[in-house]
């Protein structure tokens, strides 16, 4: 028989609204976390990045095009010159005034409101350290003085989660997988990790249990149909990163 140790108490809910209100707000602003609040959603999970002089900002992308009015590779652009940038009109003329978000504007909205963030470390080109130090030392910082659980640090930057473990050690960490293969475990246990983010395709009950095994949760991305919703809950997964925040979620799924 597989004997398991009782895993400590999991501080997050289930329920994760994708980079901040799926695809009903631009992505990575503040207007999306908005968004996501108002539908029930105690939960988020935006990108991390760094200017090129060290600022921890929103945004997915390693360029500026999609998501903003601004050119080039954020990595090598000040802060001053970002912070000018819109990145909702992009979305609709509603957020036509909406900002780059910095880390510490958003963590002034998790005081806030009291919104729980899964912080994915997204770093530029050959930027994995630099990332993961100073994204990681800066949650760390700002959310010392905040009353809800810490942010989850995720990448699927080994090196990034690595930096984050040795410089904020006190911030649970996930690793970020696209497929389960050889050494998943190993690898998640030497970044001293608490969680895996997997994509949802790969993980059934058997992936869960060999996680819980290991002393990890799982959480699933892109979860977007109410079938695939339901067949990981039965899997056993502690989260579930979703598009679909209208139609999916804590107001729309008993």
């Amino acid at each position: 028989m597989r004997r398991m140790e009782a895993l400590p108490p999991w501080p997050y809910p289930l329920w994760i609204a994708h980079r901040g209100a799926g695809k009903l707000a631009p992505e990575n602003t503040l207007a999306a976390f908005r968004v996501g609040l108002a539908l029930g959603y105690q939960m988020a999970e935006c990108d991390v990045t760094l200017s090129g002089d060290g600022v921890p900002f929103l945004l997915h992308d390693a360029r500026l095009e999609r998501t903003t009015n601004g050119f080039g590779l954020a990595r090598l652009q000040p802060w001053s010159a970002m912070a000018q940038l819109n990145a909702g009109r992009w979305h609709g003329t509603e957020f036509a005034t909406e900002p780059l978000p910095t880390l510490a504007a958003l963590a002034g909205l998790a005081r806030e409101t009291g919104l729980m963030l899964n912080l994915e470390l997204k770093p530029g080109p050959e930027d994995d350290a630099r990332c993961g130090r100073i994204a990681a030392t800066e949650a760390q910082r700002l959310w010392a003085s905040i009353e809800t659980p810490p942010p989850l640090l995720s990448s699927f930057s080994i090196e990034a989660l690595a930096a984050a473990r040795d410089h904020a050690p006190a911030l649970p960490r996930a690793l970020l997988l696209e497929r389960v293969s050889d050494g998943w475990r190993d690898a998640a246990r030497e970044l001293g990790a608490v969680a895996v983010v997997i994509e949802h395709r790969a993980v059934d009950a058997e992936v869960v249990l060999q996680a819980l095994e290991s002393g990890l949760r799982v959480l699933c991305y892109t979860v977007n149909g109410e079938a695939e919703a339901r067949r990981l809950e039965d899997a056993g997964v502690d989260g579930l990163i979703t598009d679909a925040i209208d139609r999916l979620g804590p107001q729309a799924l008993p």
